[in-house]
């Protein structure tokens, strides 16, 4: 059965795509830590991250540092954020968020709900971000 992080990069469940390549994708989190908070996950089905061949963990941190250089580029947060926690989803995804203090890496801080609205114009400032930042080859329209 394939996980749901797999069923967004399908197409079959909605996602906020702010990056995609032919390793991983990258789409805003459904209960965010902070505005922007954005999941790398990689197109290949792969539980925990040690299980993960070292060339697509390279490739996902590289990934998660465009992010993030976004995330910090947009909010200004004096940290930005980066987990693997993977207990949610069994699909590696790695977390990356603006971070204010170390509460901000508490998932019972998560947000339970989004507003539609915000959450697609924090995608689109993050899919701007990356652009200026010489990604756009990898940025959905």
């Amino acid at each position: 059965m394939s996980s749901v992080f797999t069923r967004i990069i399908d197409g079959d469940l909605p996602g906020r795509f702010v990056y995609s390549d032919d390793r991983c994708v990258a789409f805003l989190s459904i209960n965010p830590l902070g505005p922007g908070h954005t999941l790398v996950v990689p197109r290949a089905e792969v539980d925990r991250w040690v299980d993960a061949d070292v060339e697509l963990t390279a490739h996902l941190t590289r990934v998660a540092h465009a992010v993030g250089g976004a995330v910090r580029d947009i909010w200004a947060p004096p940290r930005v954020g980066l987990l693997v926690a993977g207990f949610e989803v069994p699909h590696l995804h790695v977390h990356v968020f603006p971070a204010w203090d170390m509460a901000a890496f508490d998932f019972a801080n998560a947000a339970a709900t989004v507003d539609a609205a915000e959450q697609d114009g924090h995608a689109d400032a993050l899919r701007g971000a990356l652009r200026a930042a010489g990604h756009g080859d990898h940025v959905p329209a």
